[in-house]
């Protein structure tokens, strides 16, 4: 195979902005809301997107992209199918982490801690808050599960929109709901020149106060 490009050649240079103590704000939830905000201002593609990573009862790790869909004082929601694979190594190992990048900002943040289920009731919420061919999709498919081809689960979704299409609403399956990861750290990373980066990190302390450090790039 030709190689054309010279991956080792491929870099960018990080001169949008800077971070320092001053600025930030004692509250990494509040900091995480500033930036967010700031990455819809600026059009940054899905904002919301997140690599999430999980570990295996057996200490195997593995990530997938999942959407934040939920932000309050507690921590950071998203919501799936609980007998996925990342829903059974959650109920195994309920430590997560997620990872934010916003490339058009030259920002990450990276979030550790444990996750819980929601409240039912905020699951119902956000379920019939989507458009319902999602909601039939939810219904429609055992996330991480071999299926037989791509038609089967066509022929499955076929099904339930003939069963539904005069329903208002779908229930919501027990199987799938939310998740809020509650941090433990949550690190700020932004780009800078010369690969020496702006990286602080706040750790939980056990009077539920944030300890802010400064991290070598």
């Amino acid at each position: 195979m030709t190689q054309k490009t010279d991956i080792a050649d491929i870099r960018v240079s990080y001169e949008l902005g800077q971070l320092d103590e001053a600025g930030l704000s004692a509250d990494p939830m509040a900091q995480f809301r500033r930036w967010f905000d700031e990455a819809i201002e600026r059009r940054v593609m899905e904002p919301n997107a997140l690599v999430l990573s999980t570990v295996s009862d057996q200490g195997v790790p593995s990530s997938r992209v999942v959407l934040l869909k939920r932000l309050d004082d507690t921590g950071l929601g998203f919501f799936t199918n609980y007998e996925s694979r990342k829903g059974q190594e959650l109920l195994a190992n309920p430590q997560a982490a997620m990872l934010f990048f916003w490339p058009e900002l030259q920002r990450q943040v990276r979030v550790v801690g444990r996750v819980e289920r929601m409240p039912s009731h905020l699951s119902d919420s956000y379920f019939h808050s989507r458009p319902k061919g999602s909601q039939l999709g939810a219904v429609a498919s055992p996330q991480s599960a071999e299926i037989a081809s791509r038609e089967s689960l066509d022929e499955r979704l076929a099904e339930l929109e003939h069963r539904y299409k005069d329903a208002e609403t779908i229930p919501r399956p027990d199987h799938w709901g939310g998740y809020t990861l509650v941090p433990d750290t949550m690190e700020f990373w932004q780009g800078r020149g010369n690969r020496l980066h702006d990286r602080l990190c706040y750790r939980r302390q056990t009077d539920g106060g944030w300890q802010i450090t400064r991290l070598a790039p």
